[in-house]
């Protein structure tokens, strides 16, 4: 099964900015809340990237009411939780909304290439 209408309309738009994928991939794997999610982008930008929490909430808002992520139900043990935390998920609309950015980011890496503006990485 294909992109779904509303991943192939982002896809058309662009309408993901780098924050923005950044969020997404950050939940691809699990559900986090709001400064795990922070902290998961500076992790896997080695710092390259840090949001702060207003840029973050605006860009969970927006995730949110583009139903590419949603808030969670789940909750994890007592031990571990904080109640004033909201935990986030990646909907399947989210996943192909991040699947279809990384391949248009794949097709411009090509592109480049081509050009010999990056060389092609050699694999072991």
């Amino acid at each position: 099964m294909g992109p779904s209408r509303e991943a192939r309309e982002a896809e058309a738009q662009g309408a993901l900015t780098p924050a923005m994928f950044h969020v997404l991939l950050a939940l691809a794997e699990e559900e986090m809340h709001g400064y795990a999610i922070l902290k998961e982008v500076e992790r896997r930008t080695a710092g390259k990237m840090r949001l702060s929490a207003g840029t973050l909430y605006g860009i969970i808002k927006r995730l949110n009411e583009e139903g590419w992520i949603a808030e969670s139900s789940r909750r994890p043990a007592e031990a571990f939780d904080d109640e004033r935390r909201r935990y986030y998920r990646l909907t399947e609309v989210g996943r192909q909304v991040a699947a279809a950015e990384a391949r248009r980011l794949e097709e411009l890496l090509e592109m480049a290439r081509s050009k010999k503006l990056l060389r092609r990485l050699q694999t072991a």
